[in-house]
């Protein structure tokens, strides 16, 4: 039973995804991940922070670029994909072509990720989500073999068949299927609202959506991650996985995930 929210039952629905779409996910993404030799392990355990994307930092943040993470995303990743103007962080997703081919995939998306690892804390973004079959707007935590840890997870995110959802899961050691679908009562395309996940030492994750309590995760469907984890925002199309995110069709013009601030406070 969730603490705080008023009927926690109307608004949750576990899903699983298929266990083929599973084994790509994980496949694809650690292999890759490994494969880029990019910030590895060194980095840093970052402390609190406010970023209202006035400017791009640098020194928090960088731009994945000319590589996919893996078969499940059919874009590459483009560094100018991900801009910044006017307090706000845009990541587009078009059919222009990648630096090196991006792996060969047709389309191309941003990705941004932080330089430095975050531990138990509150994460929390502003954002204005993609509305288009086939798509994922994302805010999350990642580590993995290329930070020489084991695959941690935490997903805040939207699918472009069903804006007015908002889907949870994470992953520990590489274990994920803990999706949770909640209902949000708005459509998250159409204007800004708040998402974010308490990460507790004690072995808790508590989502919220506006401050809103609305998914509670205890272990109960197995242990919680516990390794320090990079913070990361992404846009793409998937392939392979239309049972999930059902199948993406290029609307002819470029679509774009908007986020104006991300906030981190450490426990």
């Amino acid at each position: 039973m969730l603490k705080g929210s008023a009927n926690p039952q109307e608004l949750e629905t576990p899903v699983q995804k298929t266990p083929i779409a599973l084994l790509i996910a994980t496949l694809g993404l650690v292999a890759t991940l490994v494969g880029t030799g990019v910030h590895r392990a060194e980095a840093a355990i970052g402390a609190g922070f406010v970023d209202n994307f006035d400017t791009f930092d640098t020194g928090r943040w960088y731009k994945a670029d000319g590589y996919s993470n893996g078969s499940m995303f059919n874009a590459g990743w483009r560094a100018d994909h991900v801009w910044f103007n006017g307090g706000v962080m845009g990541i587009n997703l078009d059919t222009e072509s990648c630096p090196g081919g991006c792996s060969g995939k047709p389309y191309a998306a941003g990705e941004l990720r932080t330089t430095d690892l975050y531990t138990y804390g509150r994460f929390e973004a502003r954002l204005k989500a993609v509305k288009n079959p086939g798509t994922v707007t994302s805010f999350f935590t990642y580590t993995g073999p290329s930070d020489g840890q084991p695959w941690d997870e935490i997903d805040v995110e939207i699918l472009g068949k069903n804006t007015t959802q908002l889907q949870t899961n994470y992953f520990t050691g590489g274990v994920g299927g803990h999706e949770t679908v909640i209902n949000l009562g708005f459509d998250a395309s159409a204007d800004y609202h708040s998402y974010a996940f308490e990460w507790w030492n004690g072995g808790t994750i508590n989502w919220f959506v506006d401050g809103r309590l609305v998914h509670q995760e205890t272990g109960s469907r197995g242990p919680l991650p516990t390794h320090p984890q990079r913070l990361m925002m992404n846009l793409w199309p998937g392939i392979g996985v239309d049972g999930w995110l059902q199948p993406f069709t290029y609307p002819g013009t470029k679509l774009t995930a908007f986020y104006d601030r991300v906030q981190y406070t450490r426990y």
